[in-house]
């Protein structure tokens, strides 16, 4: 019975002992075995082929799945950043149409002004060209020229009224006071060599007694004269501004040998000196007057006086550019008033 048995082998290595009888039986059990074996392979390459393209349509689809999303976000960014734009883009918009409206404000001024630089361009050539003909620039010349001719004859004629000369000597009863140191000149300004000589104005000295002296002391006639020639200065000087426009700092009053001076803004000293209210007549807006004469007066108020009047001689001679020759200088100062506005 040993004979009939056979042994077949597995393919894995397994080994299998079945009787000869079955043999053929378990070869054709085998056989399907091995024929549902194959089909079952091909169908699983056929699933396999068929889940590998469906895993690689899926992980195409989450590719583009993440793609789309991060296509999103970027969009949703755009989106935001588009949003901000169009705000500053409204707000851009709004500004240029702010300064587009400013500027064709700027436009009409400056068309308006354009047109009044045309019309100011034409009235300067028109002026220009009047300026430059026969009645413009010339005949100012002309005018000019005759007007000051027509001023230093006027000032010829002052100066021909009241002749300023210097005189040989003083009389014995002469003596100079603060504001006739003047006299002590005997040469105009300009000259090198100086004489004891007084000058005088219409045969008159600035002269008297000192003015430190009391009244009771005084040569009545010297001090009449003395008024009487500060009479005539005022006058000469009041004329010749006049002449030449020229506003006096200290107007005057004139009254032959009882002229006044005035002062807007005298010191507290000289108003005390006079007057127990001196607060009182500093609120006061009215000029202050001081008398250009001692008879009757105050000293310290006179020379005062004398001292303004030379104020106003140096004015006129700062006017047309000469120096004044000193605070006690009055007929020095007017005779080189006169002597300059005559030569120019």
């Amino acid at each position: 019975m040993e004979s009939e048995k056979k042994v077949l082998v597995s393919s894995n290595g397994d080994v299998k002992v079945i009787e000869w009888g079955d043999f053929e039986q378990e070869l054709a059990r085998l056989w399907s075995l091995s024929s549902a074996l194959k089909k079952s392979k091909e169908k699983k390459d056929l699933l396999q082929q068929k889940l590998e393209s469906l895993i690689q349509v899926r992980a195409e689809q989450l590719n583009r799945s993440n793609e789309l999303e991060v296509m999103k976000q970027k969009l949703e960014a755009k989106r935001l950043v588009m949003g901000n734009s169009l705000t500053r883009s409204n707000v851009i918009a709004e500004d240029v149409r702010s300064q587009k409206e400013h500027l064709i404000v700027s436009i009409k001024s400056l068309l308006v002004a354009g047109r009044g630089l045309s019309v100011s361009s034409n009235q300067l050539q028109e002026a220009y060209r009047l300026l430059s003909g026969e009645r413009g620039h010339v005949r100012l010349k002309k005018l000019q020229k005759m007007l000051q001719m027509r001023q230093q004859y006027m000032v010829a004629q002052v100066s021909f009224l009241y002749p300023i000369k210097a005189s040989a000597a003083l009389t014995n009863g002469e003596k100079l006071d603060s504001s006739s140191t003047s006299s002590q000149i005997g040469n105009p300004v300009g000259s090198k060599s100086f004489k004891p000589r007084t000058l005088t104005i219409s045969g008159l000295a600035v002269s008297g007694l000192s003015l430190k002296k009391t009244s009771f002391f005084v040569d009545k006639k010297e001090v009449q004269k003395s008024a009487t020639a500060l009479g005539y200065v005022a006058h000469v000087v009041s004329l010749i501004a006049s002449y030449l426009e020229v506003p006096l700092r200290y107007p005057l009053r004139l009254g032959g040998s009882h002229s006044y001076i005035h002062d807007y803004a005298p010191s507290v000293e000289l108003l005390t000196s006079t007057s127990t209210s001196g607060s009182a007549l500093l609120s006061n807006s009215k000029p202050t007057e001081f008398p250009l004469f001692l008879e009757g007066q105050d000293t310290t108020r006179a020379a005062y006086a004398i001292f303004l009047l030379n104020k106003d001689l140096e004015q006129i001679l700062n006017f047309i550019g000469v120096e004044s020759l000193g605070p006690r200088h009055i007929l020095a100062n007017l005779m080189e008033l006169l002597r300059t506005i005559q030569s120019q």
